[in-house]
């Protein structure tokens, strides 16, 4: 899960990282509010999921209470790469003397940790390491030591940090581990007039799998972020992602899924069809009840045109699979208008097709390859004939 930059804030200033003071705002008069309470020039920064806020106009400097007030009405509401801004982060201006890139992440490729820290902060991290990489140091961290501040004074010496920023360093490294992220990101890391190292923006990503012993995390999920359909599936314990097609895809095991992406997506270019609209795994051990829940899901989704279930029975058997179509459809009556596209193989198949057959839905087409009935989907999604 990806935080907004006020609640990775939050998590810095409880684990010791010094950050300006600052406050969240939902309206103008909020905002000023909190430039009054905070005193002298502050920052509105709007809070959103996504970099290049300071691009599109959602990070402004006001020098008084008022102009906070007028600056936070512009920003709140503003439509950022997709995103609308609810809320701003008002906090107290700095007076910087250097920018600084710090990070700490997963290296999924290497199995381990990595820290990667530049000197040339404030700016596009992908622009640095595009055009200056020796700019940008990156240093892994053994994952059995973590970073002391033996390791943080190498990890800042190697960058061209100051000294003092070692501390600083530990602590987002704190950050890191005690609360099971997956990635902290701070730009800048300033170093103010007189000295003192902030961090002035945070990014940081959570993993959702360490939710179990993280219950405190629950309170950072942002509703009004996310899209409906993904919070739906969410509460109904399915793996789904909603993407940008028109093609539902329903598979069991992420493997297989993300296969009929790939052919789902060679299908629609062929026929004229956007592409898959969802990643939806059902498990290898998916009962009838969650092949209706995630059909239900799919079919829900405006922007779907047509439906793929593509199954190949193992644990899950193909007569639960059919099913649970059969319910699906029988609990959507005439809310289900979309067709479906089946295909199933493996474990019990010819009793599931034999379920199909028997039930005879106008809406399911059964298909015996994957890539036939990829491409009698994307046909039925551009309206073409199957």
């Amino acid at each position: 899960m990806d935080l907004l930059e006020h609640q990775a804030r939050d998590l810095f200033a409880a684990h010791g990282v010094p950050v300006p003071r600052g406050r969240v705002a939902e309206t103008p008069e909020e905002a000023r509010a909190a430039a009054v309470a905070i005193g002298g020039a502050v920052v509105v920064k709007a809070q959103v999921k996504t970099g290049g806020r300071g691009k599109a106009g959602g990070v402004k400097l006001a020098a008084t209470p008022d102009d906070a007030e007028r600056l936070a009405g512009e920003i709140l509401g503003m439509d950022i790469k997709g995103h609308r801004v609810h809320r701003v982060l008002v906090t107290e201006a700095s007076d910087i003397a250097d920018e600084y890139y710090v990070s700490y992440l997963l290296d999924r490729a290497d199995r381990t940790f990595l820290a990667m820290v530049s000197a040339a902060g404030g700016m596009d991290i992908e622009e640095v390491a595009a055009t200056r990489p020796e700019a940008l140091v990156r240093v892994p961290v053994d994952v059995r030591v973590g970073v002391d501040l033996v390791k943080a004074r190498k990890i800042a010496a190697a960058a061209g940090l100051p000294v003092d920023a070692a501390c600083v360093l530990v602590r987002l490294w704190d950050v890191f581990t005690a609360e099971d992220a997956t990635l902290v990101e701070v730009n800048p890391l300033a170093r103010t007039a007189d000295g003192e190292i902030v961090a002035l923006d945070g990014k940081v990503t959570v993993d959702d799998n360490a939710a179990f012993r993280q219950a405190g995390h629950q309170a950072f999920a942002d509703a009004e972020a996310g899209d409906p359909l993904e919070q739906q599936a969410a509460e109904q314990g399915l793996n789904y992602v909603k993407l940008d097609g028109d093609i539902g895809v329903i598979g069991n095991g992420a493997g297989l899924v993300m296969s009929t992406l790939d052919v789902v997506a060679a299908a629609a270019h062929e026929a004229g069809a956007v592409g898959p609209a969802n990643f939806l795994d059902i498990g290898g051990g998916a009962s009838a009840e969650v092949m209706s829940a995630g059909l239900g899901l799919i079919l829900g989704d405006p922007a779907v045109r047509s439906v793929f279930v593509n199954v190949f029975g193992g644990i899950t058997a193909c007569d639960a699979v059919a099913d649970g179509i059969v319910k699906a459809l029988a609990l959507l009556g005439e809310r289900a208008t979309k067709p479906l596209v089946v295909r199933l193989d493996g474990n019990n198949v010819a009793e599931g097709r034999r379920i199909l057959a028997e039930a005879a839905h106008p809406l399911v087409t059964v298909v015996a390859t994957m890539d036939d009935a990829a491409r009698e989907a994307a046909k039925l999604a551009a309206g073409a004939e199957g």
